[in-house]
């Protein structure tokens, strides 16, 4: 199996350079690059493409860890970025989502967590902490109309289980465990609720779960 590539962007050295060394020397993983602005993350990310970018949110400079995403996604549709920050702000977990990113993580998260959040991330997952899952769902929570309670109404008991599961920030492994159910089972029910929802990832799917 090949290493999964990933770069960082993150404008404190210190917590670079330590990011850097967990990814390099973990089997499995390689880091291919690190930046330390929104400019050069900018300029170089095309030309490496990573399968993994652990975009931090607040650069500093001019543009934010947000305006680097929504500037490379289009340009960069293979690439999964994670916004990696100390900040659980619901505004910034959403536009950071709209911009494009596919997981969400905090600085204090332990390197076994990141790694494995990192694979979930390169597997089509949308790694959350449960702290920021839990802010995400409460906002989702707000919304009372449900323009696709239609499309929620054709899923089976178990894909709604599944559904509930995933907008909690729980991993593929974490669903299997607690339904007693294996990993590839659950990534099935997975593909058919996505294409139930007429959607293509975990934030859509959970967006249209909560009427959002």
């Amino acid at each position: 199996m090949n290493d999964i590539s990933v770069c960082i962007v993150d404008d404190n050295n210190e917590l670079r350079a330590a990011l850097e060394e967990i990814i390099s020397m973990s089997d499995g993983y390689k880091c291919a690059g690190a930046m330390s602005t929104a400019e050069e993350a900018i300029r170089k990310l095309p030309l490496i493409k990573p399968d993994v970018v652990l975009m931090d949110i607040n650069l500093g400079g001019g543009e934010t860890g947000i305006d680097c995403v929504r500037e490379l996604k289009p340009t960069m549709p293979s690439t999964n970025f994670m916004m990696c920050t100390v900040y659980e702000e619901d505004e910034k977990i959403f536009e950071a989502l709209n911009a494009g990113a596919s997981g969400y993580i905090l600085k204090k998260t332990a390197p076994g967590k990141l790694l494995e959040a990192i694979r979930e991330l390169y597997q089509g997952g949308a790694p959350m902490s449960s702290q920021i899952a839990r802010k995400v769902v409460a906002a989702f929570q707000k919304q009372t109309t449900a323009p696709g309670a239609n499309d929620l109404a054709s899923l089976s008991n178990r894909e709604k289980e599944i559904l509930e599961l995933l907008s909690r920030g729980l991993m593929y492994k974490e669903i299997a465990a607690a339904l007693f159910i294996s990993q590839e089972t659950v990534r099935k029910h997975v593909y058919h609720v996505y294409e139930k929802l007429h959607v293509s990832n975990r934030v859509e799917a959970v967006n249209k779960f909560y009427g959002r």
